[in-house]
């Protein structure tokens, strides 16, 4: 007992003789001249110190230190600078700057996507240098993007256009022509419809509740697969075994041999069709008397088609199946490198509509517009692709559900063409926007601007490229010769999916049943819907 007394009062008296050398030479500093200071700097330091103004109180490497003790780049001068480092601009005076919803428009063509990507030519790099030329941003802020908080709501690919898209920044707007200024400065493919004035967190892209996209594509997209190619001989020799299963396309058919009529009038045989055929597939040059008779070819087939109306009936068929991707569903089949059990494979789909047949030309179009919460990449184009094989194939619309389940399909994309961004929707957040007394993020002043805009710059280069090279026909020509067996490793081949009663004969039982279970499963799992980035193509 007496030795731990002793070890309590030998420490106690140790923590005492160390306070006093401390408190000794506190005073020591305090009174030397070299750490002089008066009240007002104790005061500030003991403010510093206190605890309830931590999170107030000036860093220590906010103090001024000298260079070496900076961190790189600390102090450097961030303007835009020429290549030896000066400043590539004068000082310009200090403009306040809005964070601000833009509204903007374009045709795709001739560009390498939407986001900006040296030494590309992209639509934000036009976009940004004329927001810099007409002053809606400073000069030594042109070097780079991120000063100005800039962000889209959805990247477009090389070629694709968008009628209504939406970017979010800070810019200057004391000047009230600064929209048409911005306009002046940008080529007429890409427009600015106005900008909206929003809150400090606004994020164009987190706080998208939909979008809307359009795909445009020609009615005789939906003919049956050409007589003779494989594909057709497939649906023949599944309507002979399966006849309750494949829609016969009566009318379609009679194009096809009333093309095949004229060109044998015209002294074309199947032989030569064949051997043109062939030779297109494996890029060989063709000889002068097939040549010929290739340019004949293309004249009666182009004829055909621009005289070709879609029958009410089939087209009421395209639009059943395009309702059946409406709802939530595993869409893991409509992208690339997305497994079954991935829940950002699971997509909500609002709304799907399909217009009626108009004729611009000589050539009959529909209209397809897909409202949903977010897009994968190559979603939109295979779910054309999907629908519009079921179409021509006359197999069971219920091919649909069957993609979303868990046995992997390879599905052809549509070809991009037809393909852009109506505009993105802002329903929820736009609540949010009237309580702060802003005004709803919404295309809906511009319409009768951004109608006029498609049918001028994007649904006229669509025509245009259809017209001159053919894509649909060419596109649909591949999918009808294609032989290649590319389910080996990949997944089911589309040609088996599409003309087989089940998924695949071979799957077995269990199987089906575990991918049932799974579907049950993935119902069952939180929608992400919003969080991965919005991108199609």
């Amino acid at each position: 007992m007496q030795i731990k007394e002793d070890t309590e009062i030998k420490a106690t008296g140790d923590a005492q003789q160390t306070n006093d050398q401390q408190t000794s030479a506190a005073e020591k500093n305090i009174t030397s001249p070299k750490h002089e200071t008066n009240v007002d700097d104790r005061e500030q330091e003991g403010s510093r110190r206190d605890p309830s103004n931590r999170w107030l109180r000036t860093r220590k490497s906010d103090y001024d230190l000298p260079d070496a003790k900076r961190h790189k780049g600390e102090f450097k001068d961030k303007r835009a600078l020429t290549s030896d480092g000066k400043p590539m601009f004068p000082n310009e005076k200090r403009k306040p700057k809005k964070k601000v919803a833009c509204l903007i428009g374009y045709c795709g063509a001739g560009y390498h996507g939407m986001q900006i990507n040296p030494p590309n030519k992209t639509i934000e790099g036009d976009l940004f240098k004329a927001m810099v030329d007409a002053g809606a941003i400073s000069k030594n802020n042109s070097n780079d993007l991120k000063k100005s908080g800039f962000m889209r709501a959805a990247r477009t690919d090389k070629g694709v256009h968008a009628a209504g898209n939406v970017i979010s920044l800070k810019m200057i707007v004391e000047d009230e022509d600064v929209v048409e200024k911005i306009n002046q400065a940008l080529p007429e493919q890409i427009r600015v419809w106005g900008y909206q004035r929003v809150n400090k967190s606004f994020d164009c892209r987190k706080m998208c509740s939909s979008r809307i996209y359009e795909y445009l594509m020609p009615t005789y997209s939906f003919l049956p697969p050409r007589l003779n190619s494989p594909l057709y001989k497939l649906v023949k020799r599944m309507q002979a075994d399966h006849p309750e299963n494949i829609r016969v396309d009566a009318d379609g058919e009679k194009f096809w041999v009333d093309l095949l009529g004229k060109l044998e009038a015209a002294g074309i045989d199947q032989n030569q069709l064949d051997q043109i055929t062939e030779a297109n597939r494996e890029d060989i040059p063709l000889t002068v008397p097939l040549q010929i008779a290739s340019e004949t070819v293309k004249k009666f087939s182009g004829e055909a088609r621009e005289k070709y109306r879609i029958k009410k009936e089939k087209l009421d068929v395209f639009r059943d199946t395009m309702k059946l991707y409406e709802g939530s569903h595993n869409f893991h089949n409509f992208t690339n490198g997305k497994d079954f059990r991935d829940p950002s494979a699971k997509r909500y789909m609002k709304n799907i509509t399909v217009s009626e047949p108009f004729v611009i030309g000589n050539l009959e179009w529909v209209s397809i517009k897909i409202h949903g919460q977010s897009f994968m990449l190559h979603q939109i184009r295979k779910m054309i692709g999907l629908a519009s094989l079921i179409v021509r194939t006359g197999c069971p619309i219920d091919k649909i559900r069957e993609s979303f389940r868990m046995p992997k399909v390879n599905i052809p994309k549509a070809p991009a063409l037809g393909l852009l961004l109506e505009r993105p929707v802002y329903d929820g957040f736009n609540e949010k926007l009237k309580s702060y007394g802003h005004d709803p993020i919404t295309f809906d002043k511009f319409t009768d601007k951004m109608e006029a805009f498609k049918k001028k710059f994007i649904y006229s280069k669509i025509y245009e490229q259809e017209e001159s090279e053919h894509t649909f026909h060419g596109f649909f020509g591949f999918i009808d010769y294609f032989t290649g067996n590319e389910a080996s490793n990949q997944g089911l081949a589309i040609f088996d999916f599409v003309t087989q009663g089940e998924i695949n004969g071979e799957i077995k039982n269990d199987a089906k049943e575990t991918g049932e279970k799974a579907d049950e499963k993935i119902e069952n799992t939180e929608n992400v819907e919003n969080k991965p980035e919005d991108k199609t193509e």
